[in-house]
């Protein structure tokens, strides 16, 4: 029992800061740049389409979760664990923690980016290692909270891959305005992500600063989408929705 309440306060402490997780992965990533011989072209656009794609798939499980998401549930919670009801429908028929999986595939994305294999590898491990804690603190929480009714609910899905076999239609439709509203900080780390993997890249290699024109183009468009959000979201209430978070 005292370890299960060890690791079930290391849970609740690395769930107030898991936002600080990428500084790690830029600080990691430096090395593994530096080691990453180059690549032919046709290889490097293999590795950049596939960084991609897994970072709009991770973004597109995140955007599907909070837009199906209603208030008072277990949903996209950033300083404590807070739920008031259990979500089973839509993407929580298929998994138990959509939004982790969704980071995890946004991230492991900006890492391919590097084109070291070893790095996807040494990152997925520390990954699992911090957010299985995390998924462990939550869990503990709402088993607490909901009993059986939880636990019923949890034996039937796995925590991190999904299964297609038990889904049910959302229980409220899909909303852009929450996406809008609460997502675009997201896709600007990614996007700064990609950027500065780039940057090290063409500075450990070629003694020098500069983005590329795709990368450049990204980066203003997600800055000036970000900043344009924030101020509607703070500014106006445009972006509120009843009965969602």
């Amino acid at each position: 029992m005292a370890l299960l309440k060890e690791l079930e306060n290391q849970g609740n402490f690395l769930f107030k800061y898991r936002g600080q997780f990428p500084i790690v992965l830029f600080i990691l990533a430096i090395p593994f740049v530096y080691v990453t011989a180059e690549f032919s072209n046709e290889w490097e656009f293999v590795f950049t389409f596939i960084s991609i794609v897994l970072s709009l798939i991770g973004f597109l499980i995140r955007a599907y979760t909070i837009g199906t998401t209603p208030k008072g549930t277990s949903g996209r919670n950033t300083k404590e664990q807070l739920a008031d009801e259990l979500n089973f429908t839509g993407i929580y028929s298929l998994v138990r923690h959509p939004l982790y999986l969704g980071n995890y595939l946004m991230w492991i994305g900006i890492v391919l980016f590097t084109f070291n294999l070893m790095f996807v590898l040494v990152v997925s491990l520390l990954f699992w290692i911090y957010y299985e804690r995390i998924m462990f603190a939550e869990e503990r929480f709402l088993e607490k909270k909901f009993g059986a009714t939880y636990v019923a609910w949890a034996n039937q899905l796995p925590a991190f891959i999904p299964s297609f076999k038990n889904y049910q239609k959302s229980a409220i439709p899909f909303s852009l305005i929450s996406v809008l509203r609460r997502e675009y900080s997201g896709v600007l780390a990614t996007v700064i992500g990609f950027s500065y993997v780039h940057l090290i890249r063409v500075y450990l290699h070629f003694d020098s600063l500069f983005l590329s024109k795709g990368l450049t183009i990204c980066l203003v468009a997600s800055s000036v989408l970000a900043i344009v959000l924030r101020t509607i979201k703070r500014k106006t209430n445009l972006l509120e929705e009843h009965g969602r978070f």
